[in-house]
């Protein structure tokens, strides 16, 4: 390498280390600043509703009886039996099966928190929350003769059970408006029925549409925060499309939907609360905020979704079903559902996904049904997956090993034809070169091109696997997390705080093999700067990618690296020999030359180049 691409690669590491900087010092700032103006909005948010409190009081002291209520003197509703339903006491419930728990508040007949039994909180071993306590608001608005937001009121409770409960609140004219929520037996699935009875008592013939707001504050459940919010979003599915549409993944973000729409995922890592509509909702506003990671109450996201609903109205009663999921994003359970749930979780785009669904998951799962330690899943899987591909791999060693043989010929050649002008005549000695030894031009890189996809649904698959999560494997405590050996007391751009111990196996592991292949690239100047990017760059790139990811990605990636060294070693040693890739040159010196369509194309090409340069010389004298 010489002197100006040193020069070069130092600039180009100075600018981007101090763009980093940069662009990290402005964004401290701005959250500084924003964490300001949330705490200002939110102090006159709180401000606001004592002195509407105090206004309240005031009001109902004044007046001494509930059917009169009146605030700012203004009346709270015309119908009394709002009314009393806004100064109703509200009372917490139960319900439950084996594998969800989901508390309900009266105020609202809303979910007031969901736990799930079959997991566990990231810091301690009590059941994960995927909704805390007063974290979720879901209020319905409807027109009544009146406006009416039932999150002000009060319902009564008309039926309980351990698996059911059902809700009513009841208008002066006639007629309620139900809540009845019901939990399947060993499912994660909470059946919601929202039924107006005696619907023309209480909501005029004209109104054919109501509102749902629905708004959850998500917090964190895992160990890493970058990890986690990078694989967190919201999507919504229009029926008949192939996958859902998303937003806000891993930055904060809006949409609407303006035609009907089947579904919607507040979608964190590894769990979803998702809301379906049996009749498709009519149109929706969404949106998501992330929190910091500083956040005291370790929150991960606030997610809302203003929704539209249409009320088919007939003879009687109007019935409108829904569907909430509060679960994993396990792939088979939430395929089991066919509703398109599984096209949440991020697997790559088709290529990379057909790979996923139909390779790489029911493998994991075939092995992880013998063996419980996922390290050792981890371990057979990488050793299947390699001898599948094995045919393609020996083939690619097979040609690297005869490239690191012939290099001396073809250092000879570099020196022999230093000038351009020569080119073409180095390239036909080096094609014969080839043929001699054995050496297809694409034997090397097309056995290694097909490998890719494997690489990409590995790195898309381990992340988002949820049999990973909490998962122990040596000194890793969490194999969908990163694994910390050494927690830095400080930041670095790009890197982080801590030392991943299998990011840095992987990123040593690739330095050795990339030092065990770079014998058979060429002298020739002109490869100076790929051979300082595949022995230095890309495992430095690759230790900064895989620092922060799952210790399990990392892990794959060294066991690969670690089998593919063997195999290299094993070929160059016993079965690609300099002295028989010699001997194979030699038997072919004196054979006719057996060219490929390949071959034939490319002669034509430096014939034509042969000639063109001939004509332009004749034009110069």
């Amino acid at each position: 390498m010489n002197k100006n691409n040193i020069i070069g690669i130092v600039l180009i590491g100075v600018i981007m280390f101090g763009f980093t900087w940069y662009q990290s010092r402005q964004y401290r700032e701005q959250a500084e600043i924003q964490a300001q103006r949330d705490s200002i909005a939110m102090a006159e948010k709180l401000a606001a509703m004592a002195m509407d409190s105090v206004k309240r009081a005031q009001g109902l002291a004044a007046d001494g009886n509930t059917a009169g209520v009146r605030v700012s003197g203004m009346p709270v509703y015309k119908d009394s039996l709002l009314t009393e339903a806004r100064l109703a006491s509200p009372e917490i419930l139960s319900i439950s099966n084996d594998r969800i728990e989901v508390d309900f508040t009266t105020k609202g007949a809303q979910p007031y928190s969901v736990r799930l039994k079959d997991y566990r909180a990231y810091k301690d071993s009590s059941a994960l929350e995927l909704i805390k306590p007063d974290m979720s608001k879901y209020n319905l608005s409807l027109y009544a003769g009146e406006t009416i937001n039932t999150g002000d009121l009060v319902f009564r409770v008309a039926e309980k059970t351990d698996s059911s409960v059902v809700m009513r609140l009841h208008f002066a004219q006639g007629g309620y408006l139900q809540q009845k929520y019901t939990l399947a037996e060993d499912s994660y699935m909470l059946r919601n029925e929202l039924s107006f009875v005696g619907i023309d008592n209480f909501v005029p013939r004209n109104v054919s549409m109501f509102d749902i707001d629905w708004s959850v504050i998500i917090p964190r459940l895992e160990k890493g925060y970058k990890n986690e919010k990078q694989y967190s979003k919201l999507a919504y599915y229009f029926d008949g499309e192939k996958k859902p549409e998303e937003i806000a993944k891993g930055r904060d973000g809006s949409a609407r939907a303006d035609t009907k729409f089947k579904w919607f995922a507040f979608h964190q890592q590894f769990f979803s609360a998702i809301m379906t509509a049996g009749n498709d909702f009519a149109s929706a506003d969404f949106g998501l905020k992330y929190y910091q990671e500083e956040d005291e109450s370790r929150n991960l996201m606030a997610c809302s979704a203003k929704l539209r609903s249409e009320l088919n109205r007939g003879a009687g009663d109007v019935v409108v079903p829904f569907e909430f999921y509060f679960g994993p994003n396990d792939y088979r359970i939430l395929k089991s559902y066919d509703r398109k749930y599984e096209k949440t979780i991020p697997l790559g785009g088709w290529l990379v996904n057909w790979i996923s669904r139909f390779v790489i998951i029911p493998c994991f799962d075939f092995i992880g049904r013998f063996i419980s330690n996922y390290g050792i899943v981890i371990l057979i899987m990488t050793l299947l997956i390699k001898l599948v591909i094995s045919p393609l791999t020996i083939k690619s060693f097979k040609s690297s090993a005869k490239m690191s043989a012939i290099k001396p010929e073809v250092d000879k050649l570099n020196q022999k034809y230093p000038n351009e002008k020569d080119a073409m005549k180095k390239q036909q000695a080096m094609m014969e070169l080839y043929r001699r030894a054995g050496i297809s031009p694409m034997g090397g890189c097309l056995p290694m091109l097909l490998q890719f996809p494997i690489l990409f649904a590995m790195f898309r698959f381990f992340p988002a696997s949820i049999e990973l999560r909490q998962q122990k494997f040596l000194w890793a405590e969490d194999l969908s997390a990163y694994d910390s050996i050494l927690d830095l007391p400080f930041n670095i751009p790009l890197y982080g705080d801590h030392v991943s111990l299998f990011a840095l196996l992987m990123a040593v592991s690739m330095f050795i093999y990339s030092r065990m292949t770079a014998s058979q690239m060429s002298n020739d100047p002109n490869m100076a700067g790929m051979k300082f990017m595949s022995l230095y760059m890309m495992p430095i790139m690759m230790l900064f990618i895989c620092n922060n990811l799952s210790s399990a990605l990392s892990y794959y990636y060294l066991l690969s690296n670690l089998i593919t060294m063997l195999m290299t070693w094993y070929i160059r040693k016993f079965v690609v020999t300099e002295a028989k890739v010699r001997a194979e040159m030699e038997a072919n010196a004196g054979k006719p030359a057996k060219k490929s369509k390949w071959q034939m194309k490319l002669e034509e090409a430096q014939k034509m180049q042969e000639q063109m340069m001939r004509e332009q010389q004749k034009k110069r004298r």
